[in-house]
This record gives structure tokens, sequence and C-alpha cells, in this order.
């Protein structure tokens, strides 16, 4: 089984071990384009594994920071209160990039940048770049997703159409 996040379309396709088109969900990836350096905002390309999966059990719309949950559920109140958060939902899967001096290592490393695929509230438009340099996806269909997935799973994020 493997991922397939298109940044042209903005989707998320996971594949069978014979290439099957298992699933297929809308994303968003970083308002600021693509891009591997620590602190740029960006989505990193290339080969990815996904390193942990964060959140099992955990009811929808849970609110995550540092990869731990506040308490808290998300709702359009809460929104208000904390109107500048990027909001973490649901479930965390870990990205780490597998390629050194593109997306692994030193200034560039995908893990250390914290990037991964999250929930997002679902008013968040999705099929369109917004994101802060993650893959933003909507609570159910990464709940499905995490729930198809393991640890390990390869994950391409790729530039060209799909």
């Amino acid at each position: 089984m493997h991922i397939e996040i298109s940044i042209p379309a903005q989707t998320l396709t996971v594949f069978d071990d014979n290439g099957g088109q298992v699933a297929r969900y809308d994303v968003s990836t970083a308002a600021n384009g693509v891009g591997c350096i620590k602190n740029s905002g960006c989505t990193p390309l290339g080969a990815h594994i996904i390193r942990a999966k964060i959140g099992a059990g955990a009811v929808e719309n849970t609110v995550f920071v540092g990869r731990r949950p506040t308490g808290e559920i998300f709702t359009p109140a809460l929104k208000e209160q904390f109107p500048d958060r990027d909001w973490i939902l649901t479930r965390i899967l870990w990205l780490s990039g597998t390629e050194p001096g593109k997306n692994r290592l030193g200034n560039v490393d995908t893990m250390q940048r914290y990037i991964y695929i999250h929930g997002t509230p679902d008013a968040t438009v999705l099929g369109v770049p917004g994101s802060h340099g993650c893959v933003r996806m909507r609570n159910a269909d990464l709940i499905e997703l995490f729930e198809l997935v393991p640890v390990g799973t390869t994950v391409n994020i790729c530039e060209a159409d799909d």
C-alpha cells in the first residue's frame, strides 16, 4: 500500500500493492507552495513514510497542540476564542522524509519540521492550497485513512498531475 499526494490536483490517493486505487480524498497543502526548507511554511516534496500515527480513538474534532490532545473539541465558538490557531484536529499521521538532503536531515528534515497529514475544521476549503505546510483533510476522511494505513506506509508528494 502507498499514498500519492498531488500538489496540482490537491488530492491524496491510496493505492494497494498492485497499484489499484483504494481511496481518494481532497486535501489542502501549503499556501506558500512546495519546498523543503525549515520554517518555509511550504509542503515538502518527494518520498516520505508515515513515521507515527497519533490520536487513535480520539473523538472527531479533538484539538491537538504539540501532538497531544488539549482536552478541547473544536467548535466555531472555540475558533472565535482562538482565531489565529492553526487547527490540528482528530488524528495525526506524522511524515518523515526518506531522501537525505532533499527532505531528510539538516535544514530540510520533514519530521523535524512537524509536517503531518491531519484533520481540519469542516468549514476549511479543501482542493486549494491553504495550510502552513501540512496536508489538511476532512476529519471523517482522515479517520478512514488512519484506519487504512499502517506506520511505515510510503507517501510520495509530487508536483506532477496524477
